[in-house]
């Protein structure tokens, strides 16, 4: 499987995005005559420059025609009429879509009555369908984004001056991690948002991949503090079958008993967590305490932080991200004298009977887990031989 992660640490724009897929390798001629059968009328420019000594691939387009405003449904079928794989106008007209979704949510109207601006001129089309070709010509399986980085400050728009991420963008982001660091200007554009929210499978780490290729699309502006690019990074799926970001939930409590913190242990567990651990530790003043801990998908954060308020004492929480990786396994099931039971096994042939397997059968027989963990055990080695 081959992976495109988008690393959008100074944000992320349409040209960016082109940009970064052509220095990754993307026929640029290729490209180019796709985005001619678009018949904006448009022409189209790769410069190789460099943002703080990183050389990378700016992506222009010039002239085009001057119908600044269109209805999604015109720019949908620009795209239907258009020379594109079936796949590349698939994904252009998701991007479309969802931008409109967008925008008529901000502006509270139908999305047949939202009129595309700045969004709906030609840069923007030929940077949306762009990059949905370039990804086509490099035979990108899946996609994966970084957190973005919106920058910060205002923006000029055809509705005033507005707060840093601009409204669409915000609703598009909305769900999404994301920071501001640098310098108090726009860095995720609502074209760039658009592209990465819809076609992204994950936001997060970087998955677990061998790298075959990487590339950098050059913003317009060149910063002091950093490179004003967005790198792509080619690669293929390996090692870790699961390579995902999670969050991780903190509490100290000093003023609790172990039935209750016992309780909301399995509390957390049925609410999703992935794990949850209790440590003894000596806090402020001398105190002995608890410090519980829970590794949780990032989608589960907030219903996990409701569960730890409501069934323990504490009274804050600490929550960060932390990447995960989990080993390729697999499952295989057994026959012991006591019953059935699961065997999982990783991908370099290490192997662990299923405990909740082994526990229900030991209860039921009367037999010692330890007997039963050793029986499956068995079972699975010799049909392995």
């Amino acid at each position: 499987m081959k992976i495109c992660y988008l690393d959008a640490f100074s944000g992320i724009s349409g040209d960016m995005t082109v940009g970064a897929l052509i220095d990754a390798g993307a026929d640029s001629a290729a490209l180019v005559r796709a985005l001619e059968s678009l018949g904006t009328g448009a022409s189209f420019r790769i410069e190789k420059t460099t943002r703080r000594g990183i050389a990378a691939s700016k992506f222009h387009v010039d002239g085009g025609d001057s119908k600044h405003h269109r209805h999604l449904k015109d720019i949908l079928e620009l795209i239907g009429k258009a020379a594109l794989t079936d796949r590349a106008k698939q994904n252009s007209t998701a991007v479309f879509q969802r931008l409109g979704e967008a925008e008529a949510k901000v502006h509270g109207i139908a999305l047949t009555k939202v009129h595309f601006h700045e969004v709906g001129a030609v840069d923007s089309i030929c940077d949306i369908v762009g990059a949905s070709v370039a990804f086509d010509l490099l035979k990108v399986d899946t996609i994966h984004s970084s957190p973005l980085n919106t920058g910060g400050g205002t923006v000029n728009t055809e509705h005033g001056i507005l707060p840093v991420p601009a409204p669409a963008t915000a609703e598009l982001l909305t769900g999404k991690p994301i920071y501001a660091r640098g310098p108090s200007v726009e860095l995720t554009t609502p074209t760039g948002a658009a592209i990465a929210v819809t076609l992204a499978a994950e936001f997060g780490a970087m998955p677990a991949m061998t790298i075959t290729g990487t590339g950098y699309g050059a913003g317009d502006k060149d910063f002091k503090e950093h490179a004003n690019v967005l790198r792509v990074l080619l690669g293929e799926a390996s090692g870790a079958a699961e390579s995902t970001t999670v969050a991780v939930l903190e509490a100290n409590i000093d003023d609790s008993t172990p039935q209750v913190l016992g309780y909301a242990m399995e509390r957390l567990l049925e609410a999703g967590a992935l794990d949850v651990t209790l440590e003894q530790v000596l806090m402020k003043k001398g105190r002995p305490g608890a410090l519980i801990r829970v590794v949780a998908k990032p989608e589960d954060r907030e219903q996990l932080a409701a569960v730890m308020f409501a069934e323990t004492t504490t009274l804050g929480l600490r929550i960060q991200t932390a990447e995960r990786r989990v080993q390729a396994r697999r499952i295989q099931e057994v026959d012991t004298p006591h019953g059935k039971v699961k065997i999982k096994i990783a991908g370099d042939g290490s192997f662990s009977p299923e405990y909740e397997d082994c526990r229900t059968l030991a209860r039921a027989s009367g037999v010692p887990l330890k007997e039963i963990l050793a029986q499956a055990s068995l079972a699975y080695l010799k049909n392995t031989r």
